[in-house]
């Protein structure tokens, strides 16, 4: 698919055989979908098997893919890719979820290089930590203790 521009779509395949069809512009959102697709004939319409997302986890991906599809991308490492403050309402939002979902939804989106949701999922991470004391922090994300660790 060297000229992705003739196709309109693609399918993305997670782990559990779960397909979502994305446009060309949500799946170069992805660095790793983007170098997939310059690899691809044109006639191929075969679904791209992403092995190490689940479908639950690849649905979330989308829907984040689609709401910032015609994004402008900021400047590499800004200052607001630190800020925890700087988060849409939108973002907030969809980023309120179980903490097992998070934390896959984190790394998918490092597997699949989508630095906007990397960031994203890292500074909601980071905010629920802010404020909080050590055992706080073990207690939120279930970290054990150094005695109980086998």
């Amino acid at each position: 698919m060297s000229e992705a521009s003739e196709v309109s779509e693609v399918t993305i395949q997670s782990s559990d055989d779960k397909n979502f069809r994305v446009g060309i512009k949500e799946a170069n959102l992805s660095v790793t979908l983007k170098h997939i697709l310059s690899s691809l004939d044109n006639d191929d319409d075969q679904p791209i098997p992403l092995p190490n997302v689940k479908g639950e986890v690849l649905e979330k991906v989308v829907e984040y893919m689609k709401q910032h599809s015609n994004d402008i991308a900021p400047p590499a490492d800004t200052d607001d890719d630190f800020n925890v403050d700087n988060i849409s309402d939108w973002d907030d939002k969809f980023m309120n979820m179980k903490m097992g979902l998070l934390f896959d939804v984190i790394l998918a989106a490092n597997y699949l290089d989508i630095k906007g949701l990397l960031t994203l999922g890292c500074k909601t991470v980071a905010k629920m930590m802010m404020g909080k004391t050590g055992d706080e922090i073990k207690d939120k994300f279930r970290i054990p203790d150094e005695e109980k660790r086998p």
